[in-house]
């Protein structure tokens, strides 16, 4: 029998079924991988199960069917994959202008991780709020490069329609920081949801945690995934000489360097130092760009300091 994950806890997955909903537990505890990883199962994830003939409702998990893409990031503390969501259509990243603040490098790293496969719609929400000149940059940036925005409110309803027509008949994960009104914005699309609205800390200006895990939803027009708010996201599954081919904005400089194998970082003859210089390419992106190489960089030297000891 198959199955669709809609959310896992402590090991035990709540699993959709063309008979109903199971409560299952991986058939001897682990999956087999070949990639160490966070978390085995996400949702999204398809999977083979058995019903367990002994206890109504509950099921084993058997196998995970081959995913069609997956959006994750390299989880620090347990050095290793942490899967967010499988199996997408539609990936919303959803950020605020004001309160929390405006994190532009954490929708770079989104679009990064997402580049490869997935199609991401930059969702600013809360524009009862204030909208600086540089927000209004970024977002002008962002859409040159031909990635899609919406700005909406929760508050007021703005865009909210709009952002439905996006993600009808889809499967949509929706992510951002805690406090940009990503579950106000869940419960807007379908009030049904119900989902968990948190403050924003007036000392910090951070919002707080309601969502602890991924969680799959079904609404009258597709499937939402709603997934706690992060952080960070250190992008996986790229080398650092290959960074540059996941920002859209470096592409037409690529293989235009001096050197063949280039990281634009210092070398001579840089075509991407060159078009920053000259404004083609701005320089809060060129910032990012070298934040996220250089956390990619520490990771492998950290991961070669482990095999060494």
């Amino acid at each position: 029998m198959r199955g669709l994950v809609r959310f896992g806890i402590n090991n035990i997955y709540n699993i959709e079924t063309d008979e109903g909903f199971l409560e299952c537990r991986i058939k001897g505890k682990k999956l087999k991988s070949d990639v160490i990883e966070y978390n085995p199962l996400s949702s999204g994830d398809y999977v083979e199960i058995e019903k367990d003939l002994n206890h109504t409702g509950k099921g084993m998990i058997l196998s995970r069917c081959e995913r069609n893409n997956s959006f994750g990031r390299w989880n620090r503390k347990r050095a290793c994959i942490q899967t967010i969501a499988a199996n997408i259509d539609v990936l919303v990243c959803i950020l605020s202008p004001e309160s929390p603040a405006f994190r532009p490098r954490f929708a770079d790293r989104v679009l990064v991780n997402a580049e490869d496969n997935i199609p991401v719609i930059i969702v600013l929400n809360k524009i009862d709020q204030k909208i600086d000149a540089a927000t209004e940059e970024r977002i002008i940036d962002w859409q040159r490069m031909g990635y899609e925005i919406l700005k909406t409110s929760a508050k007021n309803g703005t865009g909210i329609e709009t952002l439905k027509e996006k993600i009808n008949k889809k499967t949509a994960a929706f992510v951002g920081q805690s406090g940009v009104g990503k579950s106000s914005l869940l419960n807007a699309i379908e009030p049904k949801l119900n989902f968990r609205i948190g403050e924003v800390s007036q000392k910090f200006n951070k919002g707080t945690h309601t969502t602890c895990y991924s969680i799959l939803d079904n609404w009258n027009n597709g499937t939402i995934i709603d997934t706690p708010g992060i952080k960070e996201i250190d992008p996986v599954g790229i080398e650092p000489e290959h960074l540059s081919h996941f920002m859209r904005d470096f592409s037409p400089y690529i293989g235009k360097c001096s050197h063949s194998v280039c990281y634009h970082r210092d070398e001579p003859g840089c075509a991407v130092k060159e078009a920053v210089l000259k404004g083609e390419i701005i320089e809060p992106r060129y910032d990012s760009y070298l934040r996220i190489l250089n956390d990619l960089e520490t990771r492998i030297n950290y991961n070669k300091y482990r095999k060494e000891r």
